[in-house]
């Protein structure tokens, strides 16, 4: 079973900046991806990097502002956020995929709370 495990989440003020973690524990990965769930919102997407050619792609509301990175290594991606905004605030989940496309696996999130 592939477990991919979030960190980094907290309580930042606006403009402030958070960086997340998220460890997968497996080396078969052709991307990974994050999204975010706001209170009584559907999930959106984030951002995601394809693990072998390394390219990114980014919602237009993070751009500019968020940057991933990722360590193969480790099998880490890191989310850094920047310049944030209470709208920012949201449960954001990593999410793993293996295959040609789409996502497979999801973490279990972590709170990102953007203070006003």
């Amino acid at each position: 079973q592939v477990q991919l495990v979030e960190s980094g989440g907290g309580l930042v003020q606006a403009g402030g900046s958070l960086r997340l973690s998220c460890v997968a524990s497996t080396r078969t990965i052709s991307r990974i991806g994050w999204f975010r769930q706001a209170p009584g919102k559907e999930r959106e997407f984030v951002a995601a990097v394809s693990w072998s050619g390394g390219s990114t792609a980014y919602a237009d509301s993070v751009k500019g502002r968020f940057t991933l990175s990722r360590d193969n290594a480790k099998n880490t991606v890191y989310l850094q956020m920047s310049s944030l905004k209470p709208e920012d605030t949201a449960v954001y989940y990593c999410a793993l995929g293996g295959g040609t496309k789409g996502f497979d696996y999801w973490g279990q999130g972590t709170q990102v709370t953007v203070s006003s």
